[in-house]
């Protein structure tokens, strides 16, 4: 298949180019079950970045639809490492038990943190039996206004990971992004606790579902959704292959073998226009991104401003199949202002791209409740952009 077939199937795939209308819980559940993973991260200077892809493939919603929907009690989603810290369907806890294990067999290791630390942990497991659901300030903040040992908050925000890398605690919720932590046989039904699969049957399973959320991938890119190691997923397509769950194909311009989902959409065209969290699927392998976009994206948020090229938190601009360009926004919450930091054109950007950023642009600043849209005037796009803006 052609370069632009494998985008557009990769696009739609992801739910892009879909008809938009008004966005209630049944078009929340349907897009969150065709990504299966939505990665969490806490920066926030224009908007967090779990709420990023819902609106790019949805249009302006209701970002407390989507709380209610995934941070409830009795959610039909849970918290995880899967793709880094991601919701995941509940339904897929049983598909992450290898990887727990692997958590509560590293405690072993003299080497790690976790090594004789039990009468911490099971401090922690007694104050979340008696209080939970807890924060870690909140567990440290009780241990510190009683007479027997003490733990430093640090200490107790690790235990707490350790315990939940290991799937005896889970995120019971967030409040200003901080996560809470409750016992998982308080969260998760008792038939989903309780079911065991087979490492080798788990990731077979995990696999599928990145082809199917891909709709095309290498190995690589497969492996990546779910951060599997590249061995067993090699396995697990071949073994895919050869159940014709997996069709081989050639990409041209791909410097390697390609899986295409059967049940992938191949649209003659794609139609959309969106701002892309530099952690949506579409861009969160960097190598995948060039490889199909010709686009190479790195975040800026930890290198020194001086030595920034875009700028700190910039946004991929998809438009119809391409990225042709990079926003760096900032949500200034106390003005009413969404800021363009920066504005910048890839090079082969077609003219009057402006006319179909705009728009988008408004959408956005609506959606963010801000009242206008101001420019730094950084950036080959910003000027152009800017006066499409004023003009319209």
């Amino acid at each position: 298949m052609s370069a632009a077939q494998a985008r557009r199937i990769a696009l739609a795939a992801q739910g892009f180019g879909r008809p938009r209308g008004a966005v209630g819980t049944r078009q929340l559940n349907l897009l969150l079950q065709r990504l299966a993973v939505l990665q969490l991260d806490s920066v926030n200077v224009f908007e967090r970045s779990h709420y990023l892809p819902v609106f790019a493939r949805l249009g302006a919603y209701d970002k407390s639809l989507l709380d209610t929907l995934t941070f409830r009690p009795r959610s039909p989603y849970i918290e995880y490492w899967a793709h880094m810290a991601s919701l995941i369907p509940l339904t897929d806890w049983p598909l992450w038990g290898w990887r727990r294990r692997a958590y509560v067999e590293r405690g072993a290791n003299p080497a790690s943190w976790s090594y004789g630390m039990e009468p911490m942990l099971d401090f922690l497991r007694a104050e979340l039996r008696e209080k939970g659901p807890l924060t870690a300030g909140q567990v440290e903040h009780h241990e510190n206004r009683r007479n027997g040992p003490w733990w430093g908050w640090s200490e107790v925000k690790t235990g707490l990971e350790v315990l939940f890398m290991r799937g005896e605690v889970v995120a019971a919720g967030r409040r200003n992004f901080e996560r809470s932590y409750d016992l998982a046989e308080r969260r998760i039904p008792a038939g989903l606790l309780e079911r065991e699969v087979a490492e080798d049957d788990a990731v077979r399973e995990l696999v599928r579902i990145s082809a199917r959320a891909l709709g095309v991938g290498t190995v690589r890119d497969i492996a990546d959704y779910f951060r599997l190691l590249q061995a067993p997923a090699t396995v697990a397509i071949r073994e895919l292959v050869d159940a014709g769950e997996l069709l081989p194909v050639t990409v041209d311009g791909w410097n390697r073998p390609a899986y295409l989902h059967p049940e992938a959409r191949i649209p003659r065209r794609i139609e959309t226009a969106a701002l892309l969290s530099p952690f949506d699927p579409i861009v969160w392998e960097r190598e995948r991104t060039l490889r199909m976009f010709g686009f190479h994206y790195r975040i800026e948020i930890y290198t020194p401003a001086p030595k920034r090229i875009f700028g700190y938190y910039t946004l991929p601009v998809l438009v119809d199949d391409a990225l042709v360009g990079r926003i760096d926004l900032k949500t200034d919450r106390q003005s009413g202002v969404l800021r363009v930091q920066s504005a910048w054109r890839e090079k082969d950007a077609p003219a009057g791209v402006e006319a179909r950023i705009a728009p988008l642009l408004r959408e956005t600043a609506a959606w963010q409740a801000m009242e206008r849209i101001e420019f730094a005037g950084r950036g080959d796009l910003s000027a152009g952009l800017e006066a499409e803006l004023l003009s319209t």
